[in-house]
């Protein structure tokens, strides 16, 4: 009797063991992203003090700068 082909089991290798943090999506890479997206929002703030700041000083300017009566 001919081997059989349909029976493909343990073809490709063997996957990868993942740890319960892997599964639950609390792996490394998840760490690595919330760090990425907290760096993206201290950015975010800091260019927003910056405009704010920038607009106060704006705002300042014309009533120092005005004359007076």
């Amino acid at each position: 009797m001919a081997k059989s082909r349909n029976n493909l089991l343990g073809v490709g290798g063997q996957r990868k063991k993942l740890s319960r943090a892997d599964q639950q999506g609390n792996g490394p890479a998840r760490n690595a992203d919330r760090k990425a997206s907290a760096d993206q929002k201290q950015e975010l703030l800091r260019k927003m003090r910056e405009r704010a700041g920038a607009a106060e000083a704006t705002d300042d300017a014309p009533e120092q700068g005005a004359p007076q009566s």
